[in-house]
């Protein structure tokens, strides 16, 4: 559990290495360029870099924060809508019946629909996005009698075509949030565990050989920064680190 949560943290620390040996440099060759002494030179440069890391490192860690919780709520909504979209009707209904009456509604299931409330409840999870044509045989089999359209999503077409004839639908973000808050999505999902990238793809990503190109642009950018600067031993060595990039995903990276 340690190495994984070190591993998460890798691009923070590294980032904020960066920008403190970025800071401290830089300071240094200004402060150099003016003429001041060299052990006032290194303790300034030292607090500035100090600072600059202690700044990066909240901010870093602030918002890799909220990125994992919004990727983590994304995760858990895609998990329970493929699980909904592939289980079978009556459970579907079992469950949105369930999740209704921990809401304080007072439910009643019945085969392919539920009622809260007296408001009926048509409960129809696709993997696709409902067609204005799904939407058109609802309207169809239920005539006047009103309803709300459970699913995950609906086409623009689809949505109109409900709004039109004055039918309400309840989509994706109120379908999570329902479960979320009333703590009734299942323990156990169909294909609860979605399959992430493999080391071996991701690596495949990295050097694909269509990179090879912002590589050399990143390093010829570098190298021209190199001559308006008061430190360019930064510039030079990170443009050639990325010309030498370039060259090499451009010979042996992946098609």
């Amino acid at each position: 559990m340690a190495k994984i949560l070190t591993v998460k943290k890798l691009p923070i620390v590294l980032d904020v290495l960066f920008y403190s040996v970025s800071a401290w440099f830089l300071s240094a060759g200004i402060l150099r360029y003016f003429r001041m002494p060299l052990s006032l030179t290194v303790l300034v440069a030292s607090l500035l870099a100090l600072s600059v890391g202690g700044i990066c490192a909240g901010v870093s860690l602030l918002r890799g924060r909220k990125k994992f919780l919004s990727k983590a709520e994304r995760e858990r909504k895609e998990k329970l809508l493929l699980h909904l979209a592939l289980e079978r009707e009556d459970r579907t209904v079992a469950l949105l019946a369930k999740a209704f009456e921990a809401d304080n509604k007072k439910v009643s299931a019945h085969e392919g629909f539920l009622t809260a409330d007296g408001e009926t409840i048509v409960p129809l999870f696709r993997m696709q996005p409902l067609s204005a044509d799904a939407v058109a045989l609802l309207l169809r089999t239920y005539g006047a009698e009103p309803f709300t359209l459970a699913c995950n999503a609906l086409t623009p077409e689809a949505e109109k075509l409900l709004a039109s004839f004055g039918r309400k639908a309840m989509c994706e973000g109120e379908v999570f949030s329902l479960f979320e808050r009333t703590n009734c999505t299942p323990e156990h999902l169909i294909c609860g565990e979605i399959p992430r990238p493999k080391l071996r793809e991701r690596v495949k990503v990295a050097f694909s050989k269509r990179n090879a190109r912002p590589f050399f642009t990143g390093g010829v950018l570098l190298l021209a920064m190199s001559f308006f600067t008061v430190f360019p031993l930064y510039y030079l060595v990170a443009g050639g680190i990325l010309l030498c990039s370039a060259v090499l995903v451009r010979t042996v990276g992946y098609d």
